[in-house]
């Protein structure tokens, strides 16, 4: 696939996540996929494999939301197999917080699957309005 097919994958996904279902973006994780979280929050780090993701990040994450979580495309930038995304993502928490953040994300797609996703937000507001993963 090249950065066309990449941008049309990426804003397919977002269809999806800006209305709550996040299926095709789980269906397009690779079994060996990455995501790192940049900073120095209980979040901060990689997540190595799909099930990894799912089980230490995803799910911790998605059980303090109290509403239904939505990222919202803002904008893509497609070069190669290389993708930055642009997004605003919007939550309540269970203990009252909003979890509104604006992420960018730069993601590597090989053969129609994410292989890797670096995730740059407001790191702050990771700290501030969620708990730890392993307390959520």
């Amino acid at each position: 696939m090249g950065a066309i097919e990449n941008k049309q994958l990426f804003e397919e996904i977002f269809a999806g996540l800006s209305l709550g279902d996040g299926r095709l973006f789980i269906d397009r994780l690779a079994k060996d996929f990455c995501w790192t979280i940049i900073g120095t929050t209980a979040w901060s780090g990689t997540y190595h494999g799909k099930q990894d993701v799912q089980a230490k990040l995803l799910r911790p994450l998605f059980a303090q939301f109290s509403d239904q979580y939505t990222n919202t495309l803002r904008r893509i930038i497609a070069e190669g197999d290389y993708i930055a995304v642009e997004s605003r993502g919007c939550a309540n928490t269970k203990t009252g917080s909003s979890y509104n953040n604006s992420y960018c994300w730069i993601c590597r797609v090989a053969d129609g699957k994410l292989q890797e996703l670096t995730e740059y937000m407001d790191t702050q507001l990771l700290a501030t309005a969620l708990l730890p993963p392993q307390a959520g």
